[in-house]
């Protein structure tokens, strides 16, 4: 994917986030082409809370306790930019036009991006530190 015309605020459907073999390593690459990044959902904030900390992704906004459709509107109205896209699921995508958001279905933005599909894991079952004292 590309940010090249002008300023981005993505938002990332929970359900369209946990389609994504690596959460944490989409979230970087999208902070290279877009000035602010969360996700949305419909679940209680704890669950999108303890997604994004599992994954290690630091978000700029958060869904809160409204429903997506709310939750997009209130980022449209804290987040200044020139495009507002919501990656989600095929059937989200009456949300986000609902709220003035660009909609965009995760395998289309996978497949731009490079993004792998797939069961998320936690950055430390990919990764091996190397050290026996490492949590």
């Amino acid at each position: 994917m590309d940010g090249s015309s002008g300023s981005m605020t993505l938002a990332f459907d929970l359900e369209a986030m946990r389609s994504l073999a690596a959460p944490d390593t989409v979230v970087d690459d999208a902070r290279r082409w877009t000035e602010y990044i969360g996700i949305v959902a419909d679940a209680p904030t704890p669950a999108v809370t303890s997604f994004a900390r599992t994954h290690r992704i630091r978000q700029d906004f958060f869904s809160g306790p409204k429903d997506r459709e709310t939750s997009l509107a209130n980022v449209r109205t804290q987040f200044e930019t020139d495009r507002y896209v919501y990656i989600g699921l095929p059937e989200d995508e009456s949300i986000a036009t609902q709220s003035g958001w660009e909609f965009l279905p995760i395998e289309e933005a996978a497949d731009a991006a490079d993004w792998e599909l797939g069961d998320p894991e936690p950055p430390d079952s990919r990764t091996d530190t190397g050290r026996e004292d490492w949590p």
